[in-house]
């Protein structure tokens, strides 16, 4: 089979971005899909002994993805690594999105030392998400540190700020925290789009959205709030985690099963 893209060896990183949550996936390891999974499919039509590991954990914030997932990441000898990092510290109430992306600089000059290609994504316009919309600015800001990151290092960026379909609410899982899986499937084209791969995976279009009555909104708010909302602000309180007693789901590299490419 014809290689179209020079990496055998892919680690991702990062925290439930990363691990696929909202994309439930029964077949697939740990329970859910999501973009890397799809990316690491794609690659592996191509190149048939790619070797796939998934080190990202839920709910981790970026001094625990450096702690616990770079240099076991680095061991796997990876030749193209992806890492989402910084979100959870940033929607934290008093963090500085400079200091944060002051960590994140360091961690990427760590990946790039062996010489892999490195790519790193921007947050997402969430102005238009309860709760998370009043940080909008600080993940503004810290897309601009990303920006800086990538280029110092020679990193790819998937710049999901410009990624205007994420602002689709069907993009997004019922939580509103996480994308659904349709918003995996996009962003697994963004991403395999600035990698430079090929790929056939087509993008998602729509049937025009029919406005929602106020009253149904104001339920379907309550719901959510209810549902999702508290337990993750209780957890917030409890200085609980998502994550807490949740390991990789894919923590060694090795070949994605034929099973994973046609869920």
């Amino acid at each position: 089979m014809t290689q179209h893209h020079p990496w055998s060896r892919y680690v991702a990183l990062g925290d439930s971005f990363t691990e696929g949550i909202g994309d439930p996936e029964p077949r697939s390891p740990g329970g859910h899909r999501g973009w890397a999974d799809r990316v690491a499919e794609v690659l592996s039509e191509q190149t048939e002994d790619l070797a796939y590991a998934n080190l990202a954990v839920r709910g981790r914030l970026l001094q625990q993805i450096i702690d616990e997932q770079i240099e076991p990441a680095l061991e796997l000898r990876p030749d193209l690594i992806t890492i989402s990092a910084g979100g959870n510290d940033i929607i934290r109430p008093n963090t500085d999105p400079d200091e944060v992306a002051g960590r994140i600089d360091g961690a990427i000059a760590r990946l790039r030392s062996d010489g892999a290609t490195v790519a790193l994504f921007t947050g997402p316009d969430i102005g238009m998400t309860p709760v998370l919309g009043r940080v909008r600015g600080k993940v503004a800001i810290y897309n601009e540190n990303l920006r800086a990151v990538a280029a110092r290092h020679d990193a790819v960026i998937i710049d999901m700020w410009a990624l205007r379909e994420l602002r689709d609410p069907r993009m997004w899982a019922p939580d509103r925290l996480h994308f659904s899986p349709t918003g995996h499937h996009t962003i697994a084209i963004a991403v395999l789009d600035a990698l430079g791969v090929e790929h056939s995976l087509e993008p998602y279009r729509p049937e025009p959205m029919h406005p929602v009555p106020w009253r149904q909104a104001r339920v379907e708010d309550i719901g959510w709030a209810r549902e999702y909302l508290l337990p993750w602000v209780l957890r917030r309180i409890r200085h609980q985690s998502s994550g807490d007693n949740i390991t990789a789901k894919r923590p060694l590299a090795g070949r994605v099963r034929e099973t994973d490419r046609t869920l």
